[in-house]
């Protein structure tokens, strides 16, 4: 999650504002990991990033290289 955050150039606070989540929750969700966090809670933070223009790029995508786990902007 820093990481997209970081490429948008959004501060925790920017975050919250466009997934419609609590700053409380965008920083527990970043410091314990999206696995405690409820799927829907999840998939805000997933719409906000990707109507910013953010790729997920999925642990082990064979498309990429390297297959490693991360963000980028969209081509």
């Amino acid at each position: 999650m820093k990481a997209g955050r970081q490429l948008l150039g959004w501060n925790q606070n920017d975050l919250a504002a466009k997934s419609g989540l609590s700053h409380q929750t965008i920083q527990r969700m970043e410091q314990k990991g999206v696995s405690i966090s409820t799927v829907g809670n999840v998939e805000k933070v997933i719409k906000a990033f990707e109507t910013a223009g953010v790729e997920l790029i999925a642990k082990g995508d064979a498309s990429e290289a390297g297959g490693g786990e991360g963000v980028r902007l969209k081509k």
